[in-house]
């Protein structure tokens, strides 16, 4: 038995436009909106957005939502239609995080493989992390990723070479 579509009268082009979002995170988008929208009033109050962006794994301050929600609710209704919540959400979902944040994660993640804290991770731990990431990995290819990780050959990956490799876009 078919039900009502759910994605029926979203104006993808519309939020495309607005929020560089795709077709498939609005409609993700569009499945929480609606889990939340428990009383299906097509709308969420402001006051629930906390609590909806924290479920989402999402984790802004009290002034950085006060501002969100200005921004976004520009008639003050303190009410967030499912355009609106996309704009949202998507502030969160396109928005880089600044440098330092991402520094620190980084380097957090650099001394889980930095075991003995010697300043550098083993090519041997990197080629088990690696396969582990990206398997299945003929050993030809795990092979080809190191020699490219490894450009001066010296068997180690310093915080700075491991920043680099995190940062850079895959071809």
């Amino acid at each position: 038995m078919a039900g009502k579509d759910p994605y029926a009268g979203i104006e993808y082009d519309e939020i495309n436009e607005v929020t560089g979002l795709e077709v498939d995170e609005i409609k993700c988008l569009k499945n929480c909106f609606d889990l939340f929208d428990s009383k299906k009033q097509e709308f969420l109050s402001a006051d629930d957005l906390d609590e909806i962006l924290r479920a989402m794994g999402f984790r802004p301050s009290k002034e950085e939502l006060i501002a969100i929600l200005e921004e976004i609710d520009e008639d003050g209704s303190g009410e967030i239609e499912f355009g609106e919540f996309c704009q949202l959400c998507a502030k969160f979902l396109v928005e880089d995080p600044d440098i330092e944040t991402m520094k620190r994660e980084l380097k957090d993640a650099f001394r889980i493989y930095d075991k003995d804290g010697e300043g550098f991770i083993t090519m041997d731990t990197l080629r088990g992390l690696i396969s582990e990431l990206l398997s299945p990995l003929t050993p030809e290819e795990l092979d080809g990723i190191i020699a490219e990780l490894d450009e001066d050959g010296s068997g180690t990956m310093d915080f700075d070479e491991f920043c680099e490799m995190m940062m850079s876009a895959p071809e």
